[in-house]
């Protein structure tokens, strides 16, 4: 690697100029070819599955998306006035031309009886498209929108709630994405000490490869199924670790620059140290996120490849673009003070000092492991107890209640819940195959069981399909979508009516709808979930073995990982679905955590946490491996290692958690509930994991272990492949370090902790320690 960042800053024009003619390209092949976004949504083996299945080759007319176009009449009219009932008329007629429309199903057309609330002030149309609700364009589900709304007047509001419209209404992330731009360039400008160019450099090698990756999404979904909020997604998430690896390689190369060594050699070494670091992280990331193909759900697929594009180019051009970019830069990697400090010390003939550990810094790494007992059980009892909610989490679908309250989808789910009650926000179908009038009968008699059951608002008469082959009907619930008694009523209608009513008959009967589907989502998730988390674990495990030669730093990392994405769970639960601090975050309700993103909070999360794990220990290897010479004992040579590394990697650390958090913070301010568990989920894990476990928690174990963090067993040591994550610098004589950095934290809180003996270095020369 260090052979490669040199290459690269040599030649940094051809560099340059290869990822802006790939830019190009790419963008203008993507132009000519366009995009094929459409989500694939299966679930195999499934009885919702079967219901679809058994519709869409039987029943075309009734297998395609269900929308609702919702009336309630003001000022004291009614649905059944005149005026209304022309203007809804004329609408719903507008609406029925609408392309794609296969029927529209009018609350007119049958007596003014199950469309119409008791009061007369809400009613509803049932409009079926032709094709399934990943197949509606934003730009049909529009066009109905724009045809039902013809009917608005003084008397009458018209709202509009199903898939396709949700999908039509999700926000744009431009304005997020740009909040999270500017708070980034915020940090960086602050950490860098304002040198601007070195600020900018982090975001132009993230933005670079988040053009290039929408680019590449885009054509990819002509050969696979991706929806368009995985392009969303893939662009939030490229933003933040993008500007973090960035971040890791810009500050290694201004702090080898500060010690005296050249521009080129300054960024070899980035790359060799930092730039291990982040290509460890990011194929971390991209492991767990193409791990979700083992979770057989096809949703997940385009949102996982397209994550795992974005995630790989702002890997590549954090390894190869950003040594090319400082090349260009040269000294104004740094600002003017920093440059000026510089020359006066080349004028004076000295050698620069290697930057030491100083300050707040050092003193936090020395409370730590002089209270390391009381600091491990602390961090540790606090991040448990944040992760404490995760036992009473609950995976759905949240439903149109908690879209924001200006929403259509919202205003049509009040209107509804107002007139006939929230279950017909979620209506389930009964969809059976049936071979006989035995059958037809034994159907008929489910349906008077079912409309007689607690939980059952009503159930709609029998509809018979054009071959006779399949019977459909309809069943309303008196509990909300995304309600647990929901839940229980689709488990009772499978587990017990509907087992007893096809009893001795050949009839079989599907439970189907979208409020069916959503249960079952969440079901075939949180089953699979535990072994997608063992394999990654185990996984990570192995490569941070062969990375770091140990056992103990591995398990412990594991370990710390899993309670980084517990306590991310925990609060989201906490917040989404128990309502703490919901009026601070402005949502509109309650509900439970959509299934799809643990999986995917897990994906990245692990991958973040892996991040700062390798940089804060690969910090701590390299001072323990310097010191191996030093004649101190083990476990002198141990706490040293951990203090120095710790001190050193603090900083950098506690900026990239701060551009993370800013960043993933700025998905809630975009609208979509969905976007918004994403961000905070994300936000919250990033400041825990590095506030108490990076920065109180691991260093504290890692005092308490002792030598034994270092231990390996000779047989696994021959048998593991030699990797190399973070070059160690070359090792001077450390014996007037260590005594500072040992003594009491009382009488030596204020000092620094150079690189290297007395105040000065010589030159640094770039080794690469693979052979560790």
């Amino acid at each position: 690697m260090s052979a490669m960042a040199r290459w690269c800053f040599q030649h940094r024009r051809w560099v340059a100029a290869a990822w802006l003619l790939a830019m190009v390209a790419v963008i203008g092949v993507g132009k000519v070819a366009g995009s094929d976004f459409g989500s694939s949504f299966s679930l195999p083996n499934t009885d919702s599955q079967a219901a679809v299945s058994l519709l869409t080759h039987n029943f075309p007319a009734a297998s395609g998306e269900g929308d609702q176009v919702v009336i309630q009449a003001a000022h004291g009219s009614t649905v059944r006035s005149a005026a209304v009932r022309a203007d809804v008329t004329s609408a719903l007629a507008r609406v029925a031309a609408v392309p794609g429309v296969e029927s529209v199903a009018s609350p007119y057309a049958h007596g003014d009886a199950a469309q119409i609330s008791r009061d007369g002030t809400v009613a509803f149309a049932v409009v079926t498209w032709d094709k399934q609700s990943s197949a509606v364009t934003g730009g049909d589900a529009q066009n109905l929108i724009k045809a039902a709304e013809s009917a608005d007047s003084a008397n009458v509001h018209v709202s509009l709630s199903g898939q396709s419209i949700t999908n039509s209404e999700r926000p744009s992330p431009g304005f997020t994405v740009g909040v999270g731009v500017i708070a980034a360039l915020a940090v960086l400008l602050v950490i860098f000490g304002g040198a601007v160019l070195a600020a900018l450099l982090p975001l132009l090698g993230a933005i670079v490869a988040l053009v290039l990756g929408t680019s590449l999404i885009g054509l990819l979904s002509h050969v696979m199924s991706i929806s368009s909020v995985s392009t969303e997604l893939a662009v939030l998430i490229g933003l933040g670790v993008g500007v973090d690896y960035g971040l890791f390689i810009i500050s290694r190369h201004r702090s080898a620059v500060k010690q005296g060594m050249s521009y080129a050699d300054a960024a070899s070494l980035a790359v060799a140290t930092s730039g291990r670091t982040v290509l460890l992280a990011g194929l971390t990331v991209c492991i767990a996120l193409l791990g979700q193909f083992l979770l057989g759900v096809s949703f997940l697929y385009g949102v996982s490849v397209s994550a795992a594009v974005a995630v790989a180019l702002t890997m590549a051009t954090a390894l190869t673009l950003l040594p090319a970019m400082l090349g260009f830069l040269g000294p104004r990697v740094l600002s003017r003070r920093e440059r000026a400090r510089l020359a006066s010390v080349a004028a004076s003939g000295r050698h620069a000092a290697p930057a030491p550990a100083r300050g707040f810094w050092l003193r936090w790494a020395r409370f730590v492991e002089a209270r390391k007992v009381l600091v491990a059980v602390g961090s540790l009892a606090a991040v448990v107890a944040i992760a404490l909610p995760i036992f009473g989490l609950r995976l759905g679908t949240s439903d149109a209640s908690t879209d924001p309250a200006s929403s259509t989808t919202h205003q049509a789910y009040t209107a509804l819940a107002a007139g006939f009650g929230p279950g017909f926000n979620g209506p389930l179908e009964l969809v059976a195959q049936s071979g006989s009038a035995r059958d037809v009968t034994a159907f008929d008699q489910l349906l008077a069981t079912v409309a007689h059951t607690p939980g059952v608002a009503s159930v709609t008469p029998t509809v018979t399909s054009p071959n006779e082959k399949v019977l459909l009907a309809t069943v309303y619930p008196t509990t909300s979508p995304q309600a647990s008694q929901t839940v229980s009523l689709v488990n009772e209608l499978r587990g017990q009516l509907i087992p007893r009513a096809d009893s001795g008959t050949s009839l079989v009967v599907h439970v189907g709808g979208v409020t069916a589907t959503n249960i079952d989502f969440a079901h075939v998730l949180t089953d699979k979930l535990p072994i997608f988390i063992a394999i990654v674990v185990l996984l990570a495990f192995l490569l941070l073995m062969a990375v770091f030669r140990s056992l103990l730093i591995p398990l412990l990392a594991s370990v710390m990982n899993l309670l980084s994405v517990g306590a991310a769970l925990g609060a989201m639960n906490a917040v989404f679905s128990w309502g703490w601090g919901g009026s601070l975050l402005r949502l509109s309700g309650t509900g439970p955590v959509d299934a799809f993103l643990p999986v995917l909070i897990f994906s990245v999360l692990f991958g973040l946490s892996m991040d700062y794990e390798v940089y804060l220990i690969s910090r701590i290897q390299e001072e323990w491996r310097n010191r191996a010479a030093t004649g101190l004992s083990a476990a002198n040579r141990n706490k040293a290692a951990i203090i120095t590394g710790q001190a050193k990697s603090g900083p950098v650390i506690a900026a990239a958690a701060s551009i993370m958090i800013l960043v993933f913070g700025s998905f809630m301010l975009g609208g979509a509930r969905e976007l918004a568990e994403f961000g905070f989920g994300l936000a919250f894990s990033v400041l825990v994991d590095a506030l108490l476990i990076r920065s109180l928690l691991v260093p504290a174990l890692m005092h308490l272990f002792g030598p034994a963090n270092w231990a390996l067993p000779r047989w696994l040591d021959r048998v593991l492949p030699r990797l190399a994550v973070e070059g160690a610098e070359p090792a001077a004589a450390l014996a007037d370090l260590d005594a500072r950095v040992l003594a009491d934290s009382a009488g030596s809180a204020g000092s620094a902790v150079p690189d290297g003996p007395g105040h000065t270095a010589p030159n640094l020369v770039i080794r690469d320690h693979s052979r560790y």
